[in-house]
């Protein structure tokens, strides 16, 4: 039997409707970063923005009270990569990270070369123990660490609690109010927990497609830098369905997803800089297309935040020099009514980026 072809246009709004992109919903936050198996949260304000996208009525104080109750955390989990994930999910994934933080430790420019003859696991034990006594910052573990090994060099040593302890930083670090410097300790220790000692891949394999899906394996990779997901994949296939896309790659979806028709409206969105699913696929092209990519011209415009519109990236954005006011820039010029949504979204943004006093919206086409 050949699987069904879904077009990018079917991608594209399968995808959006189970990122709460098509139509915000009325639901917890923790639920939303449940669903979404964590929020990208490299800039510590990205997921305030991910989640006003998503949500009815978001506030901050959610997902700061999330933080300060220790039911969401910070910690490097995907591809290496800081996300805010709840409690629970942050003692399955940091295991499953382990190996690809591994890698990057042993690759990193900086300190290659820096742990040869070093007992790590006897550093890594001491430096468990100096976190759980209290969170600390850079400086403070790089003391303590060269206290008790003073001849090991303290500032490897300390980049290497990172990649190699479940490093979660703590608040105030990542609130919306007032962030801070990154400060530290282990996951094992801010959540009273153990890591999951036979964490299950499989099971974040279904909750990724369920997710971000339907999705290649390769798109699986792309988002988790996992390795070997063919062969999870194959132990999945008879829970899951499949498709083809339009180039004749398998997609895996689960059974119960839902699949909208490709005319339902997609209304214009404004994401952070990072938001997994615009980085969830190794084939972006149900999102933006070269074309975009290759006309907006982000070294002289600085990082941008993303522009959706009818579910595509057009465009970026950035705050002005005055809080209150907010700099979209598209590679084509948007037709009036078109920009007349876009404009009251970004009137939204601005209440939540800058609340109350007067606002302004500037446009500028870049293509």
């Amino acid at each position: 039997m050949t699987a069904d072809l879904l077009t990018p246009r079917q991608l594209n709004r399968a995808t959006l409707h189970r990122q709460y992109l098509l139509a915000r919903v009325r639901r917890p936050a923790l639920d939303i970063v449940h669903d979404l198996v964590g929020m990208q949260g490299q800039n510590p304000r990205d997921p305030y923005v991910a989640l006003w996208s998503r949500l009815v009525d978001f506030d901050p104080s959610e997902l700061e009270g999330l933080l300060l109750d220790r039911q969401v955390v910070r910690l490097v989990v995907q591809r290496g990569t800081v996300h805010v994930v709840t409690a629970d999910d942050c003692l399955v994934l940091r295991p499953l990270a382990q190996p690809i933080l591994l890698q990057q430790l042993r690759a990193h420019s900086l300190y290659r070369g820096r742990f040869d003859g070093v007992d790590l696991e006897a550093v890594m034990d001491s430096a468990r123990q100096i976190l759980a006594e209290q969170p600390r910052n850079a400086k403070q573990l790089r003391e303590a660490v060269a206290e008790r090994f003073p001849d090991v060099d303290a500032e490897a040593m300390a980049f290497a609690c990172r990649n190699l302890l479940a490093f979660v930083q703590v608040p105030p670090r990542g609130l919306w109010t007032k962030s801070g410097a990154v400060v530290g300790t282990t996951a094992e220790a801010w959540l009273g927990r153990p890591l999951d000692s036979s964490p299950s891949v499989d099971a974040v394999m279904l909750r990724y497609v369920a997710a971000f899906g339907p999705s290649t394996v390769r798109d699986a990779a792309n988002w988790s830098r996992y390795s070997g997901l063919r062969e999870v994949f194959e132990r999945l296939r008879p829970q899951l369905r499949t498709f083809r896309d339009d180039a004749g790659r398998e997609l895996f979806d689960v059974p119960e997803s839902v699949i909208p028709e490709p005319d339902v409206p997609a209304p214009p969105r404004f994401l952070p800089e990072y938001d997994n699913v615009l980085l969830a696929h190794a084939d972006r092209s149900r999102f933006a297309s070269d074309r975009f990519g290759a006309r907006m011209p982000y070294d002289r415009l600085g990082f941008l935040g993303n522009l959706l519109v009818d579910g595509v990236v057009v465009g970026g954005w950035r705050r002005g020099d005055d809080p209150a006011t907010l700099l979209v820039y598209t590679v084509d010029q948007l037709d009036a009514g078109t920009r007349d949504d876009v404009e009251g979204e970004a009137q939204r943004l601005l209440h939540l980026l800058a609340p109350g006093g007067d606002h302004e919206v500037r446009f500028e086409v870049v293509g």
